[in-house]
């Protein structure tokens, strides 16, 4: 499974893909310069059970690390992945 960051300006999301299929889309909103927030996260059906919504997550947290970004989860999903999981908590916001 290949997860894509793709960046529209104010707004962007990570989307899974496997052999050119939607597996899940995760967006987010830049919240100034050093922060983004984690709005929604959607799977496709289709790939219920197989982690995409964390894989997501945790290529969001990837991401914060090397940019020195905050997180700030606003998708329920999400902020259940980082109350969960204490070793990513330190890109919160």
């Amino acid at each position: 499974m290949e997860i894509k960051q793709i960046d529209e300006g104010t707004k962007g999301y990570f989307q899974a893909l496997e052999d050119e299929v939607e597996a899940g889309r995760m967006t987010y909103t830049w919240a100034g310069t050093g922060k983004f927030i984690i709005d929604h996260t959607e799977v496709n059906p289709a790939f219920a059970g197989r982690s995409v919504g964390k894989k997501m997550v945790m290529e969001a947290v990837a991401f914060a690390r090397e940019k020195g970004l905050r997180i700030l989860p606003l998708c329920p999903f999400a902020k259940s992945v980082f109350d969960k999981t204490a070793e990513i908590r330190d890109v919160l916001f």
